[in-house]
């Protein structure tokens, strides 16, 4: 999400930074949008500052038993009264169609040549190389062709994706017996070198999450084709948030999870003054909270009843690793905040129709080991080497050949603001083999930051917006697939790579059962 003040400041800057991406100019049209809207909040302001006046004026008038200015002012009172419930609501919508229109528009890239012009994968740069090719020789010492990893898993009888198509439809495998376990071991594998060795911390998410969730990373709204989905019906936790969230906290103590739990209390079992939960708020609040219960759950609940949450399947443990800081303020000492998972993943992939069709390069479902990284803007930079490193040193250990691209301005992902892509060597696809990403990572800046309202505190300063990173430590599918290329035997057999035989029991080869 972007800075509405920024943009107006600055709106050169903004449009030639979205040219860039080859987004057309916008600034003017979002700057329209934001003018609208302060001018209603003036006019609303003035509203009620005559209410206001005329509120207080009353009571005086009372007094002095001046019954024409109590009728007069009366009248005037609930004159303010209509137009403030007309601008208020004009100022919901043009806030709705302000935030809308932040919200499609991706995040800026850094300049050039940091992030280097260009609007498609051609005009990505190479950084760096690691490695060399592998080489196939048969025991006579003559070269023979590299398979591709559906062709060595059909011949090991380990690989099936006829009965993932009977259970599933295409893009999707059954894998079984060694490429199971093999599949099995790379993840484990991951996973402790980044928490052993790199200092992340291993956490265990949902893989089904909510529209805040997805809108916060930045999915929603763009991408929503690109997802699995599903819904559930409305229940009690879901009417004690919306409740929570609407009453007005701003003089008071209770925040927001307090009072979602005291309203679920009620909800469940009903609750008493004695209560533990009420005994941490005064009476005046907890008097005023109840009265807004009782006033406010019926009609709630007629607005939810018979709607459905939205629940999302992750496309990947960013999602929920990233929102795990969401509407929070960290002390600055939590930073860096570095998350890792295994999860599996799962997309659509909508606008991938007759691409990679063949083999596991493309599925709707896969695992992937994720890194996430929250920290301050004056580190992110230095943490963004830190994670591609992380990533890089997987692939090292596996003893993989693999370049780091920099992508350009125009290919890189909607919320990032720099990426490098790692792409691993496939010897077995196309024409003699092919790189393939195995992982981005990606500095997002405070744009996730601003979407999910995730802040931190300095000593002695006002809350910031932290920086958020993301990237594949790696994808486990084609780490899978780039070893069994890279490791293919002559009798089309797999070696096993040395760092993962101790979680494959030192079994040294994968082979056909005889």
């Amino acid at each position: 999400m972007h800075d509405i003040k920024a943009i107006r400041e600055n709106p050169t800057a903004f449009d030639a930074a979205l040219q860039r991406r080859g987004i057309a100019p916008e600034a003017e049209r979002l700057s329209s949008i934001e003018g609208r809207r302060l001018a209603i909040n003036r006019v609303l302001d003035g509203w009620r500052t005559r209410r206001k006046e005329a509120s207080d004026k009353i009571h005086q008038a009372i007094k002095a038993k001046a019954e024409g200015e109590v009728q007069k002012l009366r009248a005037e009172v609930a004159d303010s009264k209509t137009s403030i419930a007309t601008l208020e609501k004009e100022q919901r919508e043009v806030e709705k169609e302000l935030k809308d229109a932040l919200a499609a528009i991706p995040n800026l890239p850094l300049p050039a040549p940091e992030v280097p012009d260009g609007f498609d994968e051609h005009s990505n740069v190479l950084s760096h190389r690691y490695g060399d090719f592998p080489q196939f020789r048969e025991t006579t010492g003559a070269s023979y062709r590299a398979r591709s990893h559906d062709e060595l898993g059909a011949r090991l009888g380990y690989m099936d994706f006829e009965a993932a198509a009977k259970l599933s439809g295409a893009r999707f495998v059954v894998l079984k017996k060694g490429l199971a376990r093999l599949e099995r071991a790379i993840g484990q594998f991951m996973l402790d070198l980044h928490t052993e060795k790199h200092g992340y911390v291993e956490v265990d998410p949902p893989l089904m999450v909510r529209d805040d969730a997805m809108f916060g990373t930045g999915q929603l709204p763009k991408f929503r084709d690109d997802q699995f989905g599903t819904k559930r019906p409305v229940d009690i936790s879901d009417l004690a948030e919306k409740v929570a969230s609407n009453y007005s906290v701003g003089s008071s103590s209770m925040d927001a999870l307090l009072a979602k739990s005291i309203i679920e209390k009620f909800l469940n079992d009903g609750i008493s003054t004695d209560d533990e939960l009420f005994r941490s708020v005064d009476g005046v609040e907890r008097l005023r909270f109840m009265n807004y219960i009782w006033e406010s759950l019926q009609d709630v609940w007629k607005q939810l009843k018979g709607d459905q949450i939205n629940l999302w399947l992750i496309p990947t443990a960013e999602v929920p690793l990233t929102n795990l800081v969401r509407d929070s303020i960290l002390d600055v000492k939590e930073l860096p905040l570095r998350l890792t998972a295994l999860t599996p993943c799962f997309r659509a992939e909508a606008g991938a129709a007759g691409r990679d069709t063949r083999g596991m390069i493309r599925q709707h479902q896969f695992k992937k080991v994720e890194l996430v990284s929250i920290t301050t803007p004056e580190t992110s930079k230095e943490e963004h080497e830190r994670m591609l490193s992380c990533a890089e040193e997987v692939l090292r250990k596996l003893e993989l050949h693999y370049r780091v691209m920099t992508l350009c301005a125009g290919d890189m992902g909607f919320s990032a603001q720099k990426t490098y892509d790692i792409e691993v060597w496939m010897p077995g696809q196309g024409e003699g083999g092919a790189y393939r990403e195995i992982s981005s990572c990606s500095l997002c800046g405070d744009f996730q930051a601003r979407r999910m309202d995730a802040r931190y505190r300095a000593p002695e300063g006002k809350p910031r917006f932290v920086h958020t990173l993301n990237g594949s430590g790696t994808a486990v599918g084609r780490a899978l697939i780039a070893v069994m290329e890279s490791y293919q035997q002559e009798d089309g057999s797999i070696a096993i790579p040395k760092v993962l035989q101790p979680y494959m029991g030192d079994l040294e080869k994968i082979e056909p059962e005889k």
